[in-house]
Formats: C-alpha cells, sequence, structure tokens
C-alpha cells in the first residue's frame, strides 16, 4: 500500500484524553465543502480492488475506516497508490486483482474500527478460493455479523467458528457460488452490498428485498464499474458471473458529515451555511425531510449527478423556533447515523420527538441509544426508551449547565454531537476520546473553526 500521510489528528485528542470545546464567538456564515462521503469511498476503494485493470478515484476520504479498506484490498493483492491532495483528500490509483481473484493473505486483515470494510469483505472474498480471518477493535469485535454470515453461508461461504457471531472469523471462499434470492430482515446496506458483491461472480440472478429502503449506492455504483444491476426501492439485484471492469470515479462531500454542519447552524443564533458538492442520494438525506418537519430552515438543491448518484447543495440557517416530530420506522435505515445529532436538535425543540423503531443503535460503534439519553440527561433534557422508540422532550431555549462532561465511548458520531453541545451553547463541555472523529470527518472542529471565523 502506498499512502503518502497519516491520518489528520491533534496530538490532544488521543485515546483516553479528554478536549475542552468552548463555545463559538461567532455565527457560522459562509460556504465550504465537507470531507469525501465514507460509503462511496468505501467502496470506490472495495470494487476498484475487485476490477480488471487501474481504477482512477479521487475525493477519497482520508480516515481511519477508509484507510482500513485501503490495508484490506492491499493484503489480498491490490495495488493502491493513493496520495492526500491540498483538499485533504486521497486521489490516485487502485490496480485490482479482476478475474485472477484476491491472494491469500500472509495473515489475519485487521478492519480497525470499519464495520463497512468487515461486511463488505465477507461479499467480496466469499466467490474465492482463498481462507481470510478478519478481525478488528474491541469495538468491531461486539458488532453483530451473524446477518451477513448467514446469507453468505446460503450461497456457499464457509465461517470458522461455525456459529460465531463476532469477529475475528474465517471465512473459506467458494469457486461456485449459488445465486440467492434474499427476503432480509432489516433494512441494511452493509448485509445488501455483502450479498450483491458475492452474486457478481454466482451464474444467475442474486436479488436482495429489504423491509425499508437503504442506502444504494452499491447498486449505484456497480453499474459504472460494467456489472449489470437492478435497484428499486427496496429491491436490488446483480446479475453474474460478471467480472468488474476498471473506471474513473469522484467521490462527493458525505451527507453524515454535512449533517453536524447543518445542525449547528440551525442551533446558533445568526447562523448561514452552505454545503456544496455534497451527495445528495435520496437515502442518505432522510435527515434533510427530519428537520424540514420540525420547521428548520434548510433546502437542498441538486447541480449534478457523477455517474447514478445526484450531487448538490445543502443550505441551513438559524431557525429559533423548532418542533418536535414523530419519525416512522420506516424512515431510520436513511437517518440511523444521523440520529445522535437530530437527537440533539430535538433536545431544542417544542414538544416530544419519536424516533420508532431505533433498536439497531445498540449495536453501533457504542450503545448509541443509552448513550444519547445518558447525554441529554446530562444537559436536564427528558429522553427515554419505550421497546425499540426513542423519546425526547425538548426544551426550546435550552441552556446546558456548566462543567458538563461527555464520554464519547469511541464512537465518532457520538464524539462530534457533544461538541456541538459545547459550540452551540453557552459554557464550555469536555468531550472524552474525541479523538476518534478521525474514523470520519479528521477536519470536524477546524470546519466548524473556519465556517466561525
Amino acid at each position: 500500500m502506498s499512502v503518502d500521510a497519516s491520518v489528520r489528528e491533534d496530538p490532544a485528542d488521543q485515546a483516553g484524553s479528554v478536549r475542552t470545546i468552548r463555545p463559538l464567538g461567532r455565527p457560522l456564515q459562509g460556504s465550504i465543502r465537507v470531507p469525501g462521503d465514507k460509503s462511496l469511498s468505501h467502496r470506490a476503494v472495495l470494487f476498484g480492488a475487485m476490477a480488471e485493470g487501474t481504477t482512477r478515484v479521487s475525493g477519497v476520504l482520508d480516515s481511519q475506516d477508509v484507510r482500513s479498506s485501503v490495508a484490506a484490498v492491499t493484503a489480498l493483492g491490490a495495488k493502491a497508490d493513493l496520495a492526500v491532495q491540498p483538499d485533504g483528500s486521497l486521489a490516485g490509483t487502485v490496480e485490482g486483482w479482476g478475474s485472477a481473484g484476491p491472494r491469500q493473505p500472509d495473515g489475519p486483515i485487521d478492519c480497525g474500527n470499519s464495520g463497512t470494510t468487515a461486511r463488505l469483505l465477507m461479499g467480496v472474498i466469499a466467490p474465492w478460493d482463498v481462507e481470510v480471518t478478519l478481525t478488528g477493535d474491541s469495538s468491531l469485535q461486539s458488532r453483530p455479523m451473524r446477518r451477513i454470515t448467514a446469507p453468505l453461508m446460503k450461497m456457499g461461504a464457509e465461517f470458522f467458528p461455525a456459529g460465531r457471531e463476532h469477529l475475528p472469523l474465517t471465512e473459506r471462499g467458494c469457486a461456485s457460488l449459488a445465486p440467492l434470492h434474499y427476503e432480509s430482515p432489516m433494512a441494511s446496506a452493509q448485509l445488501k452490498s455483502a450479498i450483491l458483491l458475492a452474486g457478481i461472480y454466482a451464474h444467475g440472478e442474486t436479488s436482495v428485498v429489504e423491509p425499508a429502503p437503504s442506502r444504494n449506492h452499491t447498486e449505484l455504483m456497480l453499474p459504472q464499474f460494467g456489472v449489470p444491476t437492478m435497484a428499486g426501492e427496496r429491491e436490488a439485484a446483480v446479475t453474474g458471473p460478471a467480472t468488474p471492469r476498471a473506471c474513473a470515479l469522484d467521490v462527493p462531500g458525505d451527507p453524515s458529515s454535512a449533517a453536524f454542519l447543518v445542525c449547528a447552524a440551525l442551533l446558533k443564533p445568526e447562523s448561514a451555511v452552505e454545503i456544496t458538492d455534497v451527495s445528495l442520494n435520496p437515502t442518505r438525506i432522510g435527515f434533510v425531510r427530519t428537520l424540514e418537519r420540525m420547521g428548520a430552515d434548510v433546502s437542498v438543491s441538486v447541480v449534478k449527478h457523477v455517474g447514478k448518484e445526484p450531487v448538490g447543495t445543502i443550505t441551513a440557517r438559524f431557525t429559533a423556533r423548532l418542533r418536535g416530530c414523530e419519525v416512522p420506522a420506516s424512515k431510520i435505515a436513511s437517518i440511523v447515523d444521523e440520529i445522535p445529532v437530530l437527537s440533539l436538535v430535538a433536545a431544542h425543540a417544542a414538544g416530544i420527538t419519536v424516533f420508532r423503531q431505533v433498536g439497531e443503535l445498540r449495536v453501533k460503534e457504542t450503545d448509541r441509544l443509552r448513550a444519547v439519553i445518558e447525554g441529554l440527561a446530562l444537559m436536564g433534557v427528558d429522553a427515554w426508551e419505550e421497546g425499540d422508540d426513542l423519546f425526547i422532550e425538548g426544551q426550546p431555549g435550552l441552556h446546558p449547565p456548566a462543567g458538563l462532561s461527555f464520554d464519547t465511548g469511541g464512537d465518532h458520531r457520538l464524539a462530534m454531537t457533544w461538541a456541538l453541545a459545547g459550540l452551540c451553547g453557552n459554557e464550555p463541555v469536555s468531550v472524552r476520546d474525541f479523538g476518534c472523529v478521525s474514523v470520519s470527518y479528521p477536519g470536524f472542529i477546524n470546519d466548524i473553526e473556519r465556517l466561525a471565523s
């Protein structure tokens, strides 16, 4: 692997350290581009590694998670030559293994904290005669994997130890995978993608039907690599066998990262921000629709398409009066990564906000459901769970007390959420393990400060 710099990180944000986040002295104003979309960056690297030829990529997110994918495909025989650009993104080439398939790695592949790396790799490895052990950090080792291994086993892949739910797991691929029609019990882009990536090499159509729409980046990107796919609202399919072919990809900005700047603008008086060149994939901007229902001054405008991905601008302005709303279970998959920061906005809204069927939050990088409830309680906000539903009783004009200290549990989304409590409030807050933001948005604080300068 050739990547010429380490992920940007403040030395004060090492694991276990506490960072003090102070209120912004000025409103957020101006235009900014957030780093490349994490989901698309993972796929650009993974699909490029699978492809015949050399794929050119630009705008790739430089984060710990994406570097886990780069290291993984390198261990499997791809050649990644990526350099950090002046804007902090990665650009360069990925030379894939193509029809020769991945090589047997020298040892276990460490996926770090990246669930996307681990779960999509299971699909990538499934059609080949290799035996690969996948592992990760303590957080990733606690996340459920049987949802991925079960359908892949139906196709012919094997996993050891048999019946294990968590990493580390050893996967033995099968050179004659059977196609699969899978009725998924959950809406999960990672589950869907793993099955589709395995299905590229099966003889016939492999399809996944979901109970609600999930991110559709895999089925939108594969045609750029020459792989026939079908992309419906709740169903996706791939027809194999096919060998992906190299192409050129430019990754737009990440809407999940943009969500934190949008919410900061809504909460900080006199703020008005514009996030440009960001993915506006409908499966990714559910947070915008939720904020609109809360009465927020926020809008989107599609400017172009990159492949089949809509790209454009999100605009947000301070909104003095927000109201609670109910988010049905069918919409949760489109906002699951943004629920922590949406919960912070809900804490400032009049009335009760309800997020239905958010049990999946319990098995993210940490138990986000418990963490959100406990964090809001520190701020004096009533939040509670009933079954898998999250309730938040907002307080218009909320002013959190002085001396608040939040523990992120090493979860990047929580780190940025609790940072906003300090940035947009009246008192400094302390955030433990704030450095975990390097998983998805290393320059988060720098971008906030640029908008407030």
